[in-house]
């Protein structure tokens, strides 16, 4: 395997899904945003509606749907009708094992998409939710490893003291299936990595509040989340579903940093393991905050 692509980001135009729990905060919104505006540099092929609970879902499927709808609603907003025929719903409930997919019309479209690539031109599959669609796809296909790269905002830092980060908490079957199958991946740590990118009210009401529809909807969307919890007090709100996104655009490592370590074993008691003879992957630790937001800002202001 060419590990020098996993620490280099793919130059020219790449094709690439996204796979996002819409619903569930308020970043994926930027993430979906930021991916369609970087269209220079990413031919965004297809959505997938990943599953969530919380406050926000009744349930697995409930968060699925919720995601698949605010999905729309984001494509409306940038003027993006052409995409929502290749928006999917993704699983309805999370793997009940390592080997049994739960089917959907987004683990059945990635699985047959992906048999379009090869090792030298593989399908980015950009996650930032739950791995639950792209573990599926793997277990209904195990050859489309070879022909694709996963980029996964998923986990903690590997210095956390425990792996109790959202995404992987809802379904650390699916992780274990993803972070084994030798599949080329790059991951994204929540808690210690990605959650320095984050911004304010005063940032988002000077860059994109009233400059487009698109722009606004995240700027105020953002704030009343926020304000819902800290009203009256200072905030900071993390959109770190972006720098996944980010990663297929990092030439020369101008928005993050990552290194080459053997994969981590995601275990069922929310810690990790490590066996130094395992397969390598692309661990990212350092996220340049102000560059990134930059781009972001410029981008969906345009």
């Amino acid at each position: 395997m060419d590990y020098n692509r996993l620490l280099t980001p793919p130059k020219g135009k790449i094709d690439a899904v996204l796979d996002t729990d819409a619903y569930n905060e308020i970043d994926d919104q930027f993430a979906i945003a930021y991916m369609l505006r970087s269209e220079d540099r990413i031919n965004l092929k297809a959505l997938y509606a990943a599953p969530f609970h919380n406050s926000k879902s009744n349930g697995p499927e409930d968060g699925m749907e919720r995601s698949y709808d605010e999905i729309l609603k984001l494509l409306t907003l940038a003027d993006r009708e052409d995409m929502k025929t290749v928006t999917f719903r993704g699983s309805r409930s999370y793997l009940s094992s390592e080997t049994v997919p739960v089917d959907s019309p987004a683990a059945h479209d990635l699985a047959e998409r992906a048999m379009e690539y090869t090792s030298e031109n593989p399908l980015y599959v950009v996650a930032i939710g739950a791995i639950t669609n792209v573990a599926s796809a793997l277990i209904m296909k195990p050859e489309i490893k070879d022909r694709i790269v996963i980029v996964w905002l998923g986990g903690n830092s590997i210095d956390s003291s425990d792996n109790r980060e959202f995404n992987i908490l809802q379904d650390v079957a699916a992780a274990r299936v993803v972070m084994g199958c030798g599949a080329p991946f790059v991951q994204l740590p929540c808690r210690g990595v990605v959650d320095h990118f984050y911004t304010t009210a005063p940032e988002l009401n000077f860059w994109l509040a009233e400059k487009n529809p698109l722009a606004d909807y995240l700027a105020k969307n953002t704030i009343a989340e926020a304000e819902s919890y800290a009203a009256g007090k200072p905030w900071s709100r993390v959109i770190w579903d972006v720098t996944a996104v980010a990663w297929l655009l990092n030439e020369g490592g101008r928005f993050m940093v990552s290194r080459i370590i053997p994969t981590p074993i995601p275990q069922y008691d929310h810690h990790i393991s490590h066996d130094y003879n395992r397969h390598l992957m692309c661990y990212v630790h350092t996220i340049h905050r102000d560059a990134l937001m930059e781009d972001l800002f410029k981008k969906l202001t345009r």
